[in-house]
């Protein structure tokens, strides 16, 4: 599977993750239009999120630690909160939208 980002085409697996992360915030549009999401402020506040922990650890948190990492950034962040952003899996589908890799085992660390 390939994406093109302004005009680059870039590999992805099978289930449509990127193969390497890639921080230009056009991935995230063409990725997330491929989801059927329509960005908004809540969803590039998960993304950010993410890509952050992305760049510190290597790799993106499981649900546990995003919900926690998330409810110290907005406090009233809680599972159905997230889950309305990213339906599929807050865990997997928010890192697929980031533009970043598929998250190591069920989901991150």
């Amino acid at each position: 599977m390939m994406y093109n980002i302004n005009g680059v085409d870039l590999e992805a697996d099978e289930q449509g993750y990127l193969l390497e992360p890639v921080f230009d915030d056009e991935a995230v549009r063409v990725i997330a239009a491929t989801e059927q999401i329509t960005l908004t402020d809540a969803h590039w506040e998960v993304i950010n999120y993410l890509r952050d922990q992305y760049r510190e650890h290597g790799h993106t948190p499981n649900f546990r630690a995003m919900l926690k990492g998330m409810a110290e950034i907005r406090p009233e962040v809680d599972s159905k909160y997230l889950y309305d952003l990213f339906p599929i899996g807050p865990a997997k589908q928010g890192p697929k939208v980031a533009a970043l890799p598929q998250p190591l085992g069920k989901g991150g660390y």
